[in-house]
């Protein structure tokens, strides 16, 4: 897809001073750009835990239907994941990032104005497109921009914008909680509908990636961006001879996907995806969507009162929380590593769900099993949000060779987002027929073998160059 001339004009003047100081400032604002478009994301998902209360009420939803309404979009965006690839490949990073905002926005507006159970099925069909595309392409873009000095945080940006989503989603349910239920819900989603267009105009100020203007023959712009996103100009001329071996050894959109599906032919290879795979596969796995999109039951179970109020007000300091942790984590990734963090992260998720699971066992309740059952998921959230939330995506997008990095990363958060489906489309069914407790417990065991996985698969890769990946799989 052809530039737009005034854009590009725009970003030519923006990277006219490549010997400018703080050059990762540029790099933290091009980031921050790409990753802003996901806090749609954790918005929209995250919406439904308080929505579905009015919705219910306002529409008449079985608990079925409330469970497929909520994690069927994690299904849905599959189609939009697997070809977000393909996408930023031919239209190129920004493009694919303001398609993602249109589809958002459509998919808010059809949101706020369901009437039937089918119409809101078909919103968030659409709202599934751009989450899709979102979620691919700004980790990629980041990855791709940043220097290696700050290439875990940058990659890491992404998921303070989902986590600000879903607190942002919080919030709305918290202080609309009082509207009428038939306009509540709505108000909610509709809230949703302006944010995509200022992103659009936002993704449109930033340079286009450096790998992609490399793929098109454009080095000189390549290098341009390069050299206000390196820490040194050396730096910027080597990431660019880099960038330029790996678009000459690309074998085409065809051919990575053979690639990656037939299976990989190189042993190397072949331990990097299946880490990949495995590594996001885990992240949802430990359960975190059944508390970002049913903590108000979880917390009813606990005791916290029949209010629905309480139970939002509680979500709220689940969600200030929860985004807190992410902070942490972004600040310490190049500091600490990614390995000590996600060990960290997969121990403290599996010791917190076990006591969540022993809480409510308590029967009747008390208000101090409700009090450790709030400690027992904000435990889980903090130590979910400094390691697998954030890294799970960092750690897989820098460890992919830049030939395959945007189908790879599709493919890893395609089986991402299938667990996160399964998971939330049975939550309900499942807590009826094992207890919810018994949930708790099946997740916590997941947590205890992503903790055996991390440990004895995943070796460090703080400050690594794209080369030293490889050597570190062989």
């Amino acid at each position: 897809m052809a530039h737009c001339s005034v854009t590009d004009a725009a970003a030519a003047r923006l990277l006219s001073s490549p010997d400018a100081p703080r050059r990762n400032t540029f790099a933290f604002f091009c980031s921050t750009l790409a990753s802003m478009t996901t806090i749609l994301m954790g918005y929209n998902l995250a919406l439904m835990s308080g929505a579905e209360i009015f919705m219910r009420e306002d529409l008449g939803l079985t608990d079925e239907q409330v469970e497929v309404l909520s994690g069927s979009m994690n299904l849905f965006m599959l189609a939009s994941i697997l070809s977000a690839g393909w996408a930023a490949d031919l239209a190129g990073r920004r493009a694919t990032l303001v398609l993602a905002n249109a589809f958002l926005m459509v998919g808010a507006l059809a949101m706020s104005l369901g009437a039937s159970y089918a119409a809101l099925m078909a919103a968030r069909f659409v709202t599934s497109v751009g989450v899709g595309f979102a979620l691919v392409v700004a980790p990629v873009y980041a990855a791709e921009i940043a220097p290696a000095s700050a290439r875990g945080f940058l990659t890491s940006v992404m998921d303070i914008f989902i986590n600000g989503g879903i607190l942002l989603s919080y919030v709305s349910n918290y202080a609309l909680a009082g509207l009428p239920p038939h306009l509540g819900w709505r108000v909610m989603f509709a809230l949703g509908v302006a944010p995509p267009v200022l992103l659009a105009a936002g993704v449109l100020a930033m340079p286009e990636s450096p790998r992609w203007l490399a793929m098109r023959g454009r080095d000189d712009e390549a290098h341009a961006v390069l050299a206000r996103t390196s820490d040194t100009p050396a730096e910027a001329g080597d990431r660019l001879e880099e960038i330029r071996q790996a678009v000459a050894a690309q074998i085409g959109g065809a051919g990575v996907w053979r690639e990656l599906l037939a299976g990989p032919s190189s042993p190397v290879m072949r331990r990097i995806l299946v880490n990949v795979l495995a590594l996001f596969t885990f992240q949802q796995a430990s359960g975190i969507d059944a508390i970002v999109l049913y903590s108000p039951l979880v917390f009813r179970k606990a005791g916290i009162s029949s209010d629905d109020r309480a139970a939002l007000a509680a979500t709220v300091a689940m969600g200030v929380v929860k985004t807190l942790a992410i902070l942490v984590a972004t600040f310490l990734s190049d500091r600490v590593g990614r390995r000590p963090l996600l060990l960290a992260s997969a121990a403290g998720v599996a010791g917190s769900l076990t006591v969540l699971g022993a809480t409510l066992c308590v029967d009747p309740t008390t208000p101090a099993s409700a009090a450790v059952c709030v400690v027992s998921v904000l435990t889980f959230v903090t130590a979910f949000s400094i390691g697998l939330g954030p890294l799970a995506p960092a750690y897989g997008a820098e460890i992919l060779p830049l030939w395959l990095r945007a189908q790879g990363t599709s493919l890893g958060i395609a089986a991402n987002r299938l667990t996160c489906g399964i998971l939330s489309m049975t939550f309900i069914s499942l807590a009826n027929s094992i207890s919810m407790a018994g949930c708790f417990f099946l997740y916590a065991s997941t947590a205890v073998v992503a903790w055996v996985f991390v440990y004895v698969r995943l070796p460090e890769t703080k400050g690594r160059t794209l080369e030293g990946m490889e050597v570190l799989f062989a």
